[in-house]
């Protein structure tokens, strides 16, 4: 019998699960919505400036190197990556700013320099991260979720305390610095959740930051989803874009039956979706989904994002590739995402100028300019709001860098969260998906298995393992193995 499979989006996670269920002997056709493949990962070009539209960060290169590999390949088959340094800049002030180098003895010399005794407290913090780290990639990630048994072996019960502290005391523990103590905090945003409410454990995000660096593929993140889509391509994967899935049709042995995609039925008899997670569910009759309104609800989301994509007709100076503006209360700025949700009062934002350090990203003399504001989801989005918002943020980033910028904007465009709705059918907006709290970890997530449909499954970042793309890559790979399992 042939084995058939219709995977819902094009995102990594969708994308690293139809190369799996492909070299795994099933006929793969990926679904896409949109005009272009790459999910919250496409691109944008315009007046010679090329911008990613999402991830920009390239960080723990081992996840994907690891990918590759299970198909023989590698990374460096399909893109080119450069070691970023700095890694990347904080600004905490007009008179101060600290870069964080490539080489991890220069990150302690400058820790050391800020507060005298932290290198030390440093290291050893770093060498439990590194623990972590091995221990969450080999042991834990790659978990499907399903049990909390998943998490119980000698080196996780060893280390069951920090599951129950958190990043913020673990960091404050040693290190008193205030700017030192943001720069640790920092990485855990990339979970999608504050410091306070993150588990100690996953302080291995440091770890992937000073231990392995943060990388960029020449040409940008999108040459990561050209790669996986050439890959797929020639695992014999069907890419159909402009292919919006409005229906699934279950049938009365409670099996998929068929897809309701612009209008026509297709028929089917696997699916996987990679979408939104809450958007599948709605695709649903509501007998047959799994999570209720009130369970979305009291979830804990990820912010979501203003976002900038703006061409300057010039090269902008005192910043780096990836650019971090701590100059105001990064625990206000969190209490009003998670908090007392609403637009912030002081927001903190990140840039990114990916043509400081790849030529291709805009044309000779200008620099491309990709600008962030992380939101509370599901909040009011207006053009007005996001206006006064770019002025708010390009005043602060003209005083703190000392230059001017803003009349040499040659264009720019913005995507909030009504974007995010409109063009990935994202629960309120949300831009990284469910945050990792506690509460809300491995078997905690929604399941990739539905539980009331025998052949539909989920994959990405409101399962698990989480936010982010390595995990998105991880995502795909177990979805494919329960897959298996489920369907032998």
């Amino acid at each position: 019998m042939t084995k058939n499979i219709h995977i819902i989006g094009s995102g990594f996670s969708a994308l690293s699960a139809s190369c799996y269920l492909a070299k795994a002997g099933y006929n793969v056709t990926v679904l896409e919505k949109n005009s272009t493949l790459g999910g919250r990962a496409r691109q944008f070009k315009k007046e010679g400036f090329t911008f990613d539209l999402g991830p920009s960060w390239y960080w723990m290169p081992d996840v994907f190197e690891r990918f590759f590999a299970d198909f023989g390949k590698k990374t460096s088959d399909y893109y080119t990556l450069d070691k970023l340094n700095p890694g990347y800049e904080v600004y905490f002030d007009e008179n101060s700013s600290i870069k964080i180098s490539k080489d991890l003895e220069e990150i302690y010399n400058t820790f050391e320099t800020h507060e005298k005794g932290s290198g030390k407290h440093l290291k050893q913090f770093l060498d439990s991260a590194k623990a972590n780290y091995d221990t969450a990639i080999k042991d834990l990630v790659y978990k499907p979720g399903v049990s909390p048994l998943e998490l119980v072996n000698i080196t996780t019960v060893a280390r069951v305390s920090q599951f129950f502290s958190t990043i913020r005391k673990q960091v404050r523990k040693n290190i008193k610095n205030p700017k030192l103590i943001q720069i640790l905090e920092f990485p855990v945003l990339f979970l999608g959740a504050k410091p306070s409410n993150t588990p100690a454990f996953y302080n291995f995000m440091n770890y992937a930051d000073f231990g392995l660096g943060t990388w960029h593929p020449r040409g940008g993140m999108y040459k990561v989803i050209e790669g996986m889509v050439t890959l797929a391509k020639t695992l014999g994967v069907d890419f159909k874009t402009e292919s919006n899935v409005e229906k699934i049709v279950v049938d009365a042995k409670k099996n998929v039956s068929a897809l309701i995609v612009n209008g026509e039925k297709i028929e089917t008899n696997l699916v996987l979706s990679g979408a939104d997670y809450h958007h599948t569910e709605q695709l649903l009759d509501i007998d047959y989904r799994q999570y209720s309104a009130s369970y979305w609800d009291k979830k804990t989301f990820a912010p979501s994002s203003l976002l900038f994509y703006v061409g300057f007709d010039k090269k902008i100076k005192n910043a780096s590739h990836h650019t971090l503006f701590f100059d105001t209360d990064f625990d206000e700025h969190a209490k009003e995402i998670y908090d007392d949700p609403k637009w912030p009062k002081d927001p903190l934002f990140y840039a990114n100028f990916t043509s400081m350090t790849d030529i291709t990203s805009a044309p000779e003399g200008k620099e491309a300019g990709f600008f962030l504001i992380p939101l509370a989801p599901g909040i009011k989005d207006t053009e007005e709001l996001r206006e006064q918002y770019f002025e708010k943020i390009m005043n602060r980033f003209e005083k703190l860098t000392k230059q001017e910028v803003k009349k040499y904007v040659i264009f720019k465009r913005s995507f909030c969260v009504n974007d995010f709705i409109k063009e990935y059918n994202s629960y309120k907006g949300n831009a990284y998906g469910m945050a990792n709290t506690l509460m809300q970890t491995a078997f905690l997530r929604p399941k990739i298995k539905s539980s009331k449909i025998n052949n539909l499954y989920f994959t990405g970042q409101l399962t698990v393992p989480g936010p982010g793309v390595p995990p998105a890559l991880i995502s795909g790979k177990i979805a494919t193995e329960l897959i298996l399992k489920k369907q032998a």
